[in-house]
């Protein structure tokens, strides 16, 4: 059975900062200053690496009992490479990322097998990492202009 997620985007009127918000929870997206924001909050693509490693993050701890693995403490390094230039116009260089590379750090007293084992299966486990390696649709499903309220 399908679960629908839902998020809303509003361009706030300073700068490029963004307020997103999905249930009762918001975020402030922002562009650093050098690149016209104000330097509020993460920016979108920052917030896709951060999605990355909440998402593993939570695949581990909700399966770590399933898996049989036992930690102390899980963190992940993450990043990856955009060429600004390709969202700036240049049709030659593609407008996301180029490649996203991580590194999962367990403090644990199993093996660097098991830990292998259930980084693989982290990996294979989680939506976010399945959206980036698989993609996923984009449907527009409208443009709604409304009127200004000085018209």
């Amino acid at each position: 059975m399908l679960t629908t997620f839902k998020a809303t985007a509003k361009k706030l009127p300073e700068g490029l900062e963004v307020e997103s918000s999905s249930r009762n929870f918001k975020i402030t997206l922002d562009e650093p200053k050098n690149m016209g924001g104000t330097n509020k909050g993460m920016n979108p693509v920052e917030a896709v690496l951060c999605a990355l490693g909440a998402c593993e993050s939570i695949v581990a701890a909700s399966f770590c009992d399933k898996f049989g693995f036992t930690y102390d403490d899980f963190y992940i390094n993450l990043e990856g490479d955009l060429d600004p230039e390709g969202f700036m116009g240049n049709p030659d260089i593609r407008n996301g990322f180029q490649e996203i590379r991580f590194e999962m750090h367990f403090k644990t007293n199993e093996t660097q097998e098991r830990a292998e084992e259930f980084a693989d299966f982290i990996e294979n486990t989680c939506p976010v990492a399945d959206n980036l390696t698989n993609g996923v649709k984009l449907v527009r499903t409208g443009v709604v202009r409304d009127q200004p309220i000085n018209a």
